[in-house]
């Protein structure tokens, strides 16, 4: 038997993001001549979704950076250490939207990002990948997207000078979304 899904029309509602089934994630040049993977697996994040008027859309997004998993536990020591995160001082990093617009499934969403007790703003360009009833009978959407941030803007400046020319840990890290929402009864 083959299960078949269809898409609704009107996402509109309140989701929290389902951790267990979604990645926040990014990538740095390590090295130069490489690229680190990681994530972070202690996050939590609700959205308002208005389809009808985008702009009335929101999005909050709360990370632990003491969560950081790179698959080396001495450089997600490091990332936790004061040269990086300070996950001593600052245990939480915030996002919170400003801005939401919508091009069909495309949708960009602006907003303050906090690490390390500094915000900017940033804005993430996310597709939206359908939506659906799960066996359970929750609504469910889906989105990806990324965005690359310069990590100096929030503070982020410890490296190392590489013989050979060149850094240790690139200043471009790009940040993935891999997004399943679950709509709120």
């Amino acid at each position: 038997m083959t299960e078949t899904t269809t898409a609704l029309t009107d996402i509109s509602g309140d989701y929290t993001l389902d951790t267990s089934h979604s990645r926040l994630g990014f990538v740095a040049r390590h090295a130069v001549v490489t690229k680190v993977r990681g994530q972070f697996t202690d996050w939590s994040a609700t959205a308002h979704v208005d389809t009808a008027n985008p702009a009335a859309s929101s999005v909050t997004l709360t990370i632990n950076p003491a969560s950081i998993s790179t698959g080396s536990a001495d450089r997600d020591g490091h990332l936790q250490s004061a040269d990086f995160f300070d996950v001593e001082q600052f245990p939480e990093w915030k996002f919170v939207s400003t801005e939401v617009s919508r091009d069909g499934d495309e949708w960009t969403i602006t907003g303050d990002l906090t690490i390390k007790d500094v915000t900017k703003p940033v804005t993430i360009e996310f597709e939206e990948n359908g939506s659906a009833k799960d066996p359970f009978g929750n609504i469910r959407v889906g989105f990806e997207g990324d965005v690359t941030i310069n990590r100096k803007d929030w503070g982020l400046t410890w490296n190392a000078a590489l013989e050979t020319g060149g850094v240790l840990v690139s200043e471009k890290i790009k940040l993935e979304f891999d997004i399943s929402a679950i709509k709120n009864a």
